[in-house]
């Protein structure tokens, strides 16, 4: 089987968020399943050095833009077993960041139109095309519009994963002329017309054979009003072809056993180097060294999303009520950037503000606390609470999308649990939970224990998913 997999981002070459992590480890995990998948990404300017010094030209052609006639390279190489392909054409991809440009709608129709082109150019005509988000979501539709007359691509099934149904790449009409050069008859409500705009993830759900979210819950709430984000009603529409399948993270990067960003290793039968890893991380950050002093850590974007409103609003009632430390890694909106350097200020052997993006500073954070707090408004899957389950930091997480569906809530009669879990999206409710975990922290040591077990013995390996996304390539290519 043959699966071409087109992304905006991967890692380690470019990443901007949990697309990147996704892109990189699923296909890595199904070339170990025995699938031919191949990446196609841009080529942004911004590639580290050492992966420039390894890429190859494979060919180059033109793709028509409009009016316009426009270079098309593609760069090859080879990592973990999977072949990349890189577009290539600066005047798109030479950029001081990956998104956020004015003529962006341009630069990824032609990141579109040139995946199409170059299959053929290439000989390679996969099975299946797994497009993401909007940036990749025209394929579908000008493999059925545009492409349909070359007779490789009509067997073509297509999958789009819907990452973040916030971003769906909206654009004024006249696009379908000057980049697409489609005309109009794809302008309709089947189609990619959104309500006098065009909406390039609309034109994926509808134009794709299978829709899949990166969790059941969140697959059942974009359905619905409050989560749709004004897509509700195509994605109700489109209901019988969504699949909710959920993430995994890398556990060859992910180990407490093996990580080359912690101090001290570690594991579920030994824990003794995460205690020190704390300490560590008390050290660092500024705070009391005292390992009986719970520790609560967020790494994230400080963004309403992410939830930062009601940490903003309790903070300081939960460090005058209890006994606990906090540390905060992350950047974000500027007023709560403030508010937590504010509180640092204000307590500065209980609450620490790392206003950047650390990636070793995060695995320790994941590793060295006792709790995690991911209280996120809406969350598609989530990768932290996964990370810091597998480092046996219990995550406080309130119940949305992927959050719901990988934490498992304290039962104070079973002992069962991985976290603990709150439903009303309040500050109130956020404390209340917090109160309820410092107080088996500090009351039940060995429910805690048990606790810290289950979670590190949990699977949110790729493995499983993976299998899942080989299902529904299989059943399409089988129909």
């Amino acid at each position: 089987m043959k699966i071409l997999f087109a992304a905006s981002e991967a890692a380690p070459f470019f990443k901007t968020g949990g697309l990147g992590d996704v892109a990189y480890a699923l296909p890595k995990e199904l070339v170990k399943q025995g699938v031919d998948i191949r990446v196609v990404l841009p080529y942004y300017s911004t590639m580290p050095a050492k992966y420039k010094a390894e890429i190859k030209e494979l060919i180059h052609f033109r793709v028509q833009v409009g009016w316009k006639s426009m270079y098309c390279g593609v760069k090859t190489l080879k990592l973990d077993g999977v072949t990349y392909y890189f577009i290539d054409n600066q005047a798109y991809f030479d950029r001081p960041s990956l998104y956020g440009q004015m003529d962006d709608a341009e630069r990824f129709g032609f990141f579109s139109l040139a995946i199409c082109e170059m299959m053929e150019k290439i000989d390679f005509i996969p099975d299946v095309v797994h497009v993401n988000d909007w940036h990749t979501a025209m394929v579908p539709v000008l493999l059925v519009d545009k492409y349909h007359w070359i007779e490789a691509y009509q067997s073509i099934r297509k999958v789009i994963t819907i990452h973040n149904i916030r971003f769906q790449g909206v654009y004024d009409p006249s696009i379908l002329t000057s980049i697409f050069g489609t005309g109009m008859n794809i302008y309709h409500e089947a189609g990619v017309k959104y309500y006098e705009n065009v909406n390039f993830m609309k034109g994926g759900i509808n134009f794709s054979d299978v829709v899949t979210t990166v969790s059941p819950s969140y697959a059942n709430e974009i359905q619905t009003p409050e989560f749709g984000e004004g897509l509700e009603g195509t994605l109700g529409y489109n209901s019988w072809k969504i699949r909710g399948i959920i993430n995994g993270i890398d556990y060859d990067v992910n180990d407490p056993e093996t990580d080359p960003k912690l101090e001290y290793h570690f594991s579920a039968d030994d824990l003794t180097g995460k205690a020190v890893n704390k300490a560590a991380l008390q050290e660092r950050l500024g705070l009391e060294v005292n390992p009986d002093i719970p520790l609560i850590t967020s790494v994230g974007r400080l963004t309403d999303q992410k939830g930062y409103q009601l940490v903003q609003e309790k903070t300081e009632e939960l460090l005058n009520a209890r006994d606990v430390q906090i540390a905060i890694l992350g950047t974000g909106e500027a007023e709560y950037e403030n508010s937590f350097r504010y509180f640092a200020a204000k307590y500065p052997d209980r609450f620490a503000a790392v206003i950047d993006f650390d990636i070793t500073l995060a695995q320790q954070m994941y590793a060295g606390a006792d709790l995690f707090l991911m209280p996120s408004a809406f969350e598609p899957c989530g990768l932290s609470q996964m990370i810091s389950l597998r480092y046996g930091t219990l995550p406080i997480v309130h119940e949305t999308g992927g959050l719901k569906d990988t934490v498992v809530p304290y039962n104070s009669y079973t002992g069962e649990g991985t976290g603990f879990t709150f439903m009303d999206f309040s500050g109130y409710a956020l404390l209340g939970t917090i109160y309820r975990a410092l107080d088996v922290y500090e009351n039940q040591p060995k429910a805690w224990a048990e606790m810290v077990r289950e979670a590190m013995s949990s699977d949110f390996s790729w493995k499983e998913p993976a299998k899942d996304y080989l299902d529904v390539y299989q059943s399409l290519v089988n129909e």
